[in-house]
């Protein structure tokens, strides 16, 4: 059986095709609905995921029980695999946004898969350096940036990631909540939706229920240059 992991810059992306089929005949796959919890932080599991299909969120949940929204995962994405490197308890959850299809593979054979290709590997490890590069950014942004610019970073990175083109711009695909995106660019709700209003406004986006159209992407990015 051999699966597509489409789009985007994931691990799955920077594999050959016979790569891919390789490293999936290594689990089974899986569908799981909406709301399906794939990984709970400070515990333990011996898996790790590869995002075929959907796209899933991962988050921290603090003492007060608020939940913290660090990253999107979606497809040729790895998620778990942080824990199956050092053997460590999950750092943080992980959470399907929508339905997705995964293919679940062990971690002994997981390592022993990335022994057997060195090639593979290295790719791994670029994409562990990416993923902490883009953490150094995002953190550098709350020294930086206010709450319009944190916004607009984020509608270029989901345009750019999960955008569908339209007739009027790029739709983004991912259904974000107001309270996901807050929590997200460390702001409140009512924050995010006055940016989103400010945006509007300036003709950079269009806003439904759920659902964003970003009409003017070199707008956005001028105002995180």
């Amino acid at each position: 059986m051999e699966h597509q992991a489409a789009g985007g810059q994931g691990f799955g992306a920077q594999l050959t095709q016979q790569e891919r089929n390789d490293l999936f005949r290594q689990g089974r796959p899986h569908r799981l609905p909406a709301g399906a919890l794939l990984f709970l932080e400070a515990t333990r599991s011996e898996r790790v995921e590869v995002v075929i299909s959907g796209q899933v969120k991962v988050f921290h949940t603090a003492e007060d029980g608020t939940e913290v929204f660090l990253a999107v995962r979606g497809p040729g994405d790895l998620v778990g695999e942080f824990a199956a490197i050092d053997g460590q308890p999950h750092s943080a959850s992980v959470s399907a946004m929508e339905p997705v299809e995964v293919v679940t593979i062990k971690v002994p054979d997981f390592t022993a898969f990335l022994q057997a290709h060195p090639r593979i590997m290295w790719l791994l490890l670029r994409t562990l350096t990416g993923r902490l590069r883009d953490a150094d950014r995002k953190r550098a942004e709350f020294g930086v940036y206010d709450t319009l610019a944190r916004v607009a970073c984020r509608l270029v990175e989901l345009a750019d990631r999960f955008g569908e083109p339209t007739e009027s711009g790029v739709r983004i695909t991912l259904r974000l909540t107001r309270e996901e995106l807050a929590s997200w660019i460390g702001a409140s709700r009512e924050a995010v939706t006055k940016a989103l209003q400010r945006l509007r406004a300036g003709g950079c986006i269009q806003t439904e229920h759920r659902k964003i159209i970003v009409i003017d992407i070199e707008r956005l990015r001028r105002l995180i240059r």
